[in-house]
């Protein structure tokens, strides 16, 4: 071989290449991607993991009909990891699930039930385990109690991802239970095993893993308080990295109704599903397929849509083929069948709309407009939409020592950006007074101030007139759960800057959020919320969507119009006297 010639390339074989293909589990793939499921940052990966306990807490004590109260503790354990603990007073969990619901991704109840809930995939909460897993090496840990009489169950866990299972490390992979009474106070106490004493039922689950901690926009802190509001219902009590209490009381003792499963609805159904349809079915007729299969269609309706596809209602499912699949499917699109039921969705009401509003966003005007129910796809949605105007720029209610720690953390580059994104409703014009108030640079350093340069700063937060250069805030929800990523991808914010603004009286420029000391929450329930990502951050745009955000914004606009006409016609007439007194 001479020095300019290449080596011979080795040929591999079809059976070589077939030998070192395998199955990927469903956890072994999110393990590589699980920026997919919200873990792409270690500040976002703690949140993610709060999120996700407390949507499961939630969701249960809902479901039992129990009133829900919540303890959520995120304990620092060394630099860049943090212990979180979330406990609740739900109705607990029975030991054979246990292992499951947390070690087992793609496992649930929800994912095959049309209504609504938090959770929708049977990921979330073990997906956060499997994070701590791999960034910290340590087991999830949880304990459930059903009842004061009987035995709590102590797990830990963590999940094998080659083969999608749990692998339990205590009690000789089996758990253990701990029995009930002062033996069992004692035992938690002496394997320092964490439980809030008082509670008689409940789960409390533990993830050790590798995070930051930041207040701020997209803080847990936030996510806490904008729960509290869209579920005045709920009391939260919650204790920072720094040791830190604040409890969110609930504002109502009054529980969502509850939702109630439906069956799917027939313009909600592909060709594809159609036929693995026909192949599941235990019914030996078409005309009983299609009315125990679907909402909304009846006997009569079964027999309209059998004479537009040309096949008889006492045809055997089983044997239908491709071409009379297809012809039934496309019948089905051409027959006119009812909205599907909406009690499968549990608005939060008008009402309890402004409770939380009130309770949690201070202004001096309120308004809220909850829309009929909608369909898209065969699936109920409806929006809620509440607005509370007036009030100080969350900016302004920041104490010296809570700038200052957010100044140290800010990976900002300049001032000016760590305005804009620490604190919403601050845009560019807000965040210009502030810097020129305080006569500092928009360039400058936010983690090299001194502590003269920060009192200068807080005070001109302080003093700074923001209700003019304020943007509005917009509060993103879907089934209760605030939304707080990817607001530019997401159908609410798309819908608020679509919105003429200025026909309500506030002031907007061309593809931009309003400006003003406004703050806008929109609610979304559904029995499935269009995600754009598994990461249940931005909801997609649907035209049917579309249509229904802007009505309902349209619907509270119209109401702070009125409110702003009434007290500039106050003012004017105030103005008038003056002149002649």
């Amino acid at each position: 071989m001479t020095e300019n010639q290449e080596p011979k390339r080795k040929r591999v074989t079809a059976e070589t290449m077939a030998a070192k293909q395998r199955d990927i589990s469903v956890s072994e793939f999110f393990a590589k991607n699980r920026h997919l499921l919200g873990f792409d940052n270690p500040r976002k990966a703690l949140l993610t993991a709060v999120k996700e306990a407390v949507d499961n807490s939630l969701d249960a004590c809902e479901e039992a009909g129990i009133v829900p109260e919540l303890w959520v503790h995120i304990e620092a354990t060394a630099p860049n990891r943090f212990k979180v603990g979330v406990q609740d007073n739900g109705p607990g969990i029975v030991k054979k699930q246990i292992p499951l619901i947390f070690g087992k991704l793609l496992y649930g109840s929800k994912f095959h039930r049309l209504r609504m809930s938090r959770g929708q995939q049977g990921i979330g909460i073990s997906a956060a385990g499997m994070y701590g897993m791999l960034t910290t090496g340590k087991p999830v840990k949880i304990i459930s109690k059903t009842s004061s009489r009987k035995p709590a169950h102590y797990f830990e866990l963590q999940i094998d991802t080659k083969r999608n299972q749990p692998e339990i490390i205590n009690g000789k992979g089996e758990g253990e239970d701990i029995p009930a009474g002062e033996k069992g106070e004692k035992y938690i106490a002496d394997h320092g095993i964490e439980w809030v004493a008082e509670l008689n039922r409940g789960t409390r689950v533990t993830i050790e893993l590798e995070g930051r901690f930041m207040r701020g926009r997209g803080s847990v802190d936030e996510y806490l308080e904008e729960t509290a509001i869209a579920n005045p219902h709920v009391t939260i009590h919650y204790v920072d990295p720094e040791g830190i209490p604040i409890t969110y009381e609930r504002s109502s003792t009054e529980l969502p109704p509850e939702p109630q499963e439906i069956k799917p609805h027939p313009y909600g159904i592909e060709l594809g599903q159609l036929v693995t349809m026909f192949k599941e079915t235990s019914t030996s007729t078409m005309s009983q397929f299609l009315t125990s299969s679907f909402s909304r269609v009846s006997s009569g309706v079964a027999q309209k849509i059998c004479e537009a596809a040309k096949i008889s209602t006492r045809s055997n499912p089983k044997r239908i083929g491709r071409h009379e699949a297809e012809a039934l499917y496309n019948a089905i699109q051409n027959t006119k069948i009812s909205a599907p039921a909406t009690d499968c969705i549990s608005p939060i009401g008008e009402s309890l709309i402004l409770k939380g509003l009130h309770h949690r966003v201070p202004g001096e005007f309120y308004a809220a407009a909850t829309r009929p129910p909608a369909v898209y796809r065969g699936n109920p949605f409806l929006i809620e939409v509440g607005l509370a105007y007036g009030g100080s720029s969350p900016a302004q209610k920041v104490s010296l020592d809570t700038l200052t720690e957010l100044l140290a953390e800010s990976d900002a580059r300049s001032l000016r950006q760590f305005l804009m994104t620490t604190f919403d409703g601050i845009g560019s014009p807000g965040a210009e007074k502030i810097l020129s108030e305080a006569e500092m640079g928009p360039r400058q350093t936010p983690s090299k101030l001194t502590k003269d340069l920060i009192e200068h700063l807080h005070a001109a937060m302080k003093n700074v007139n923001l209700s003019e250069g304020q943007t509005m805030q917009v509060l993103r929800y879907a089934n209760r759960v605030p939304l707080q990523f990817q607001p530019a991808a997401c159908a609410i914010t798309q819908a608020v800057i679509a919105n003429n603004w200025r026909a309500y009286g506030l002031t907007q420029a061309r593809g931009q959020l309003p400006t003003g000391p406004v703050t806008v929450m929109v609610h979304m329930a559904s029995v499935w919320v269009p995600f754009t990502s598994e990461s249940k951050e931005a909801i997609a745009s649907y035209p049917e969507i579309m249509k229904e955000l802007r009505l309902g914004l349209q619907a509270v606009g119209r109401k702070l119009a009125i409110y702003l006409n009434r007290r500039n016609r106050f003012r004017q007439e105030g103005e008038r006297r003056e002149v002649f007194l």
